[in-house]
């Protein structure tokens, strides 16, 4: 019979061979430090227009509320990473992470043989798996869990490979030997604060309602005219606190064939964005988080940028 530690490195050695940046275990429990900081930012309305924030308070803060008698959480990092592509300077810009398919179906399906692997493995086993699409707080749990500290732009960021990855979860009764949890090194930096153009980021906080990833894609009624002019050319999302980090410096590009951007939507011009159509949108943006802020949100975000 296997120990709770050589079941442990098994799953992380198939993690790597199927591609994955990291993969680390923390044991499944009820995040008493995150508690009281979710309500005093939820309290402060610093969701924004994410009403969904302030849903399912017990299960955000639990897994075992996800998966009844659940021991273990597995952390896993998949890397995005891309240099910026856009070819005109002057275009309205991208968030790396939407360059290339929806990253919930490719991470999701990337995740597949690995359950595929635990069940065959271990026999039967609960489990549930996450990627961004439960109240799971998958920062919390991954620095848990050793994969990274929560940087002060509340990024996850790990040493020598910076931030530019996606984070998913699974949820097991399967018990596992926990990862010591990972330490702070931003030390006395503050470039991601002082580079926010909304001043969105305090440090270790974000004030959702400002950022411009949450005004360029959830919220749904105008962008407010106190905006304008601060935008820095982002039409969907934004990583400016990204790309000033440091530790950005030591990302790689990622080997995920879907993440590769279509040529046709690195070549926009900046003519060509503000002239976009529906049908072109369609047919650009098919298969990617980009049609999450639809055509008329993308349109809003466009109109915005010339003000």
């Amino acid at each position: 019979m296997q120990s709770v530690r050589e079941a442990a490195d098994l799953i992380k050695a198939e993690a790597t061979r199927l591609g994955f940046l990291a993969c680390g275990i923390a044991r499944a429990g009820f995040l008493a430090d995150e508690a009281p900081r979710l309500e005093q930012w939820l309290r402060e309305g610093k969701h924004g227009s994410m009403a969904y924030m302030a849903n399912h308070f017990d299960m955000r803060l639990d897994p075992r509320k996800l998966v009844p008698g659940a021991r273990s959480v597995i952390s896993l990092a998949y890397n995005y990473f891309t240099p910026p592509q856009q070819i005109d300077p002057d275009a309205p810009k991208l968030s790396t992470y939407a360059y290339g398919r929806d990253y919930h179906k490719v991470v999701k399906k990337r995740l597949r043989p690995l359950v595929v692997f635990i069940a065959e493995r271990f026999g039967e086993v609960a489990l549930r798996t996450f990627v961004d699409s439960a109240p799971v707080m998958e920062k919390a749990w991954a620095q848990r869990a050793g994969l990274g500290w929560v940087g002060k732009h509340t990024n996850l960021i790990r040493k020598g490979e910076g931030s530019f990855f996606f984070l998913c979860e699974i949820i097991t009764d399967l018990e596992l030997d926990p990862d010591p949890p990972a330490t702070d090194h931003c030390g006395t930096c503050r470039r991601c604060i002082d580079a926010c153009p909304t001043d969105a980021i305090t440090p270790y906080g974000v004030d959702g309602s400002r950022c411009i990833s949450h005004l360029t894609i959830e919220l749904k009624e105008d962008i407010p005219a106190e905006f304008s002019g601060k935008m820095g050319g982002w039409t969907f999302g934004c990583d400016i606190c990204q790309q000033v980090c440091p530790w950005n410096r030591f990302s790689q590009p990622h080997q995920e064939p879907e993440f590769v951007p279509k040529p046709e939507v690195m070549r926009l011009s900046a003519d060509e964005w503000h002239g976009m159509t529906e049908v072109l949108f369609d047919r650009l943006f098919e298969g990617s988080a980009v049609k999450r802020a639809k055509y008329e949100g993308l349109a809003r975000n466009l109109r915005f940028l010339r003000t």
